[in-house]
């Protein structure tokens, strides 16, 4: 599928995020942060070159030497970036981090530069433009710092070495010798309001280190690739916004699908879809607190509406986000257009009813505190769904095509009300059982009548299709029918035949047959890549499931970073980044391997009570 061999100039990998749990930044292995939003994830950047050039905004700590040697990692257990510098003059660390924000609204990036060896040149140069790149701020000098102002927002300067101001940048050149340190500061804060005093950056850093490795020891996977786990637990806390307990789906917008083509979506909001794999794969790794504030914020987003679920709100639950087209930006590598904002939030897309209450039910399962205050909403979701399951919608992947029967959605209405029947009977809840028991076996009967095709022996994307989709790897996950069904056999085997492609798994293929509305390719989607090994895991072929699961591990960045997407081809990944799905996708894959608690196939293939299997 994917053609493009021309090597990037500035591949995704290539980036590390830093994040406080309610901004984020991407620093790309130069020293150059390219991508910053304050003082939230969907916030206008105030560096966004990333999707354009350094005129956009862009903060470079680099030595002079362009020949200088780089390598990075996270410190252990935390998102504070350790880059080594090596020249033939010296050796040198930059820290960069992000602090958990300041009582009054003040957030905080930092940079700190340690000398090692000898003596090291320090090239900065900081470019602050806000409003995506559009607006030059109005800077000036405050007690020997810089504030820069636009509007509503403002951002103050600090560093322990000067400062000057040339051509609306922010720069200095300066040495770091053996076991000196250089602290620079960037902060935001309202523009209305005086901001407090900086803060030490040093403290702050070790503060910073202190608190995500005291979060990291509540981890209580221990099966293989326990490091990699690990580091996926981490990113996708720092995806949660921590005053709401939402969690992003990335922290970016408009990274491409394909490069230069027009699949360029917004991501920096919560979406439904992976309601369930999150509560799986936090209670399973021992984050019962962090499961616990994304089910409260999923009752929060659907309450008031409950028999109108979107697809994804906003980080406070917020239900409007109109999309709109950034002209100014050029995108990464000419990807047009940019945006910001999601017309998909006002598509029907059936299957987030399923991935709601088998959230809710999962969460009851693991023994949360307090679910019993979410039954009134369950059943509230659950009685909308009875009427509405039989109406088509946009599927699981958002298409911009025209609305289809879409088999996974047909599955996931179906997974409602098998949890509703089994939280009903398994914890003497109230409700007309007998009626979501009658739905749940009509919805079966009718997904085997009218998505399976005989010819082929497998399930197809939509009632009529004739292709197939990878979100029906999640069947036997699911529990819909058993992994040895020849059913569920025959719809693994034509993926493998028709999706799995030079060792990676599209979702569907991008032509005329998938109604997806959109023209060009795109990547192979890394979590469709996880589900087979999660489904020949189940089915038996352990084996296979274990050396894709190595593979796919190999195509994460060297911080153990993942995108949506990735081409096997030109061997880099696609897509918005880091992307929660995908890293959600890896826990349970590996739990499910590890056969350790956690691992939703483990869970709902075990658990569910299907209908006729007919």
């Amino acid at each position: 599928m994917m053609t493009n061999k021309a090597k990037p100039r500035r591949p995704i990998e290539d980036y590390a995020l830093i994040g406080s749990t309610e901004g984020a930044a991407l620093v790309h292995r130069d020293g150059t942060i390219e991508w910053l939003c304050l003082p939230r994830f969907d916030s206008e950047a105030i560096f966004a070159s990333l999707l354009g050039h350094r005129d956009h905004g862009a903060w470079q700590l680099a030595a002079s030497d362009s020949t200088a040697r780089v390598t990075r990692r996270y410190l252990p257990d935390t998102m504070i970036l350790e880059t080594t510098i090596e020249t033939g003059a010296g050796k040198a660390m930059v820290f960069d981090l992000m602090p958990l924000p300041a009582i009054g609204g003040t957030h905080e990036l930092v940079r700190i530069v340690h000398g090692l060896e000898g003596t090291v040149e320090i090239t900065m140069d900081l470019r602050l433009r806000f409003n995506y790149g559009a607006w030059a701020p109005w800077v000036e000098r405050k007690e020997g710092m810089i504030v820069a102002i636009a509007g509503p927002d403002a951002v103050r300067i600090s560093s322990s070495v000067d400062l000057d101001n040339v051509d609306f940048a922010t720069q200095a050149r300066f040495h770091v010798a053996a076991g000196q340190d250089v602290a620079t500061m960037l902060e935001w804060f309202p523009s209305h309001l005086e901001p407090p005093l900086p803060r030490d950056p040093h403290a702050l850093m070790r503060r910073t280190a202190r608190e995500w490795s005291l979060w990291a020891q509540g981890c209580t996977y221990a099966g293989p690739h326990a490091e990699t786990v690990r580091r996926s637990l981490v990113t996708l806390k720092a995806l949660t916004y921590r005053p709401t307990g939402g969690i992003v789906a990335a922290p970016t917008t408009s990274l491409p699908e394909m490069p230069g083509g027009v699949r360029n979506w917004d991501y920096r909001y919560c979406w439904l879809r992976d309601a369930v794999l999150t509560i799986y794969a936090l209670t399973g790794s021992g984050f019962h607190e962090e499961a616990s504030a994304w089910r409260w914020w999923l009752m929060r987003a659907t309450a008031g509406a409950p028999d109108e679920l979107q697809i994804m709100y906003g980080l406070h639950g917020e239900r409007r986000l109109t999309e709109v087209e950034l002209e100014h930006l050029p995108g990464y590598e000419d990807s047009r257009p940019v945006r910001v904002g999601n017309a998909a939030h006002d598509q029907l897309q059936l299957d987030v009813y399923g991935a709601v209450i088998g959230a809710f039910d999962a969460g009851r399962r693991a023994g949360l505190h307090d679910m019993d205050a979410v039954w009134p909403l369950q059943r509230a979701i659950a009685k909308n769904l009875l009427t509405l399951w039989k109406q088509p919608d946009s599927g699981l992947w958002e298409v911009r095509g025209p609305p289809r029967h879409f088999v996974y959605s047909k599955v996931m209405c179906w997974l409602a009300f098998d949890r509703m029947v089994a939280s009903a009977t398994d914890y003497k809840l109230e409700g007309p059982v007998e009626e979501w028991r009658q739905a749940r076996d009509e919805i079966h009967a009718d997904i085997c009548a009218n998505g399976y095709d005989a010819a082929s022996n497998s399930f197809v994307q939509y009632y009529g299709a004739s292709v197939v989709d990878a979100a029906l790897l999640q069947i036997p996950m699911l529990g819909f029918l058993p992994a040895d069904d020849p059913r569920v056999l025959g719809t693994i085997a034509r993926i493998e035949r028709e999706l799995l492609e030079n060792g990676v798994v599209y979702r569907y293929r991008t032509d005329g047959a998938n109604a997806d509305g959109l023209p060009g390719h795109e990547g192979a989607f890394l979590a469709c890549s996880f589900w087979l090994c999660d489904a020949w895991t189940l089915c038996g072929r352990t084996q296979d499931a274990s050396a894709l699961f190595e593979r796919l591990l190999s195509y994460g960045n060297d911080l153990g970073l993942f995108a949506e997407e990735y081409d096997p081809i030109a061997g880099r990944q696609l897509g918005n980044f880091p992307q929660a799905f995908s890293h959600f996708a890896l826990i349970n894959t590996a739990h499910t391997l590890a056969g350790q608690a956690g691992g939703i196939a483990e869970h709902l293939a075990d658990a569910s009570s299907p209908g006729p299997l007919s």
